[in-house]
């Protein structure tokens, strides 16, 4: 079992930057194919980015591609989020996902297949 914390929300304008991380406790967190996702107020979680558990493959929603890079350092237990170029529809509740992974397949994309999850950071963007 995993248990997920992020950090690194919070509010800036549009255009600038912000890094999420997703710190992951246990020693087999390479084991684990990692996934971030955001929800907006009243609609169901969706897809923003993954990785495969040895770094060597990522999947992006395509309103992400291009301005967020999805990364993982296995030795420190963490999965990071780089978001560029912020737009205010970016806002959002963001969480860290996570499900055992037997192969360095591209990673799944749908919450559903994801077993644990992070309890989520606010990311606001203002205009």
């Amino acid at each position: 079992q995993v248990q997920l914390v992020e950090s690194g929300g919070g509010l800036v304008q549009a255009g600038e930057s912000l890094r999420l991380s997703c710190a992951a406790s246990g020693r087999t967190f390479s084991s684990y194919a990692m996934g971030w996702f955001r929800q907006f107020p009243g609609k169901e979680r969706e897809f923003v980015a993954a990785i495969s558990r040895s770094s060597g493959s990522t999947n992006y929603a395509d309103s992400v591609k291009g301005r967020f890079t999805i990364s993982r350092d296995n030795a420190k237990n963490t999965v990071y989020l780089q978001m560029n170029g912020l737009k205010p529809e970016d806002t959002a509740v963001y969480y860290c996902a996570a499900y055992i992974s037997l192969t360095t397949r591209t990673p799944y994309t749908r919450p559903g297949q994801y077993n644990y999850w992070g309890q989520g950071a606010q990311v606001t963007v203002s205009s």
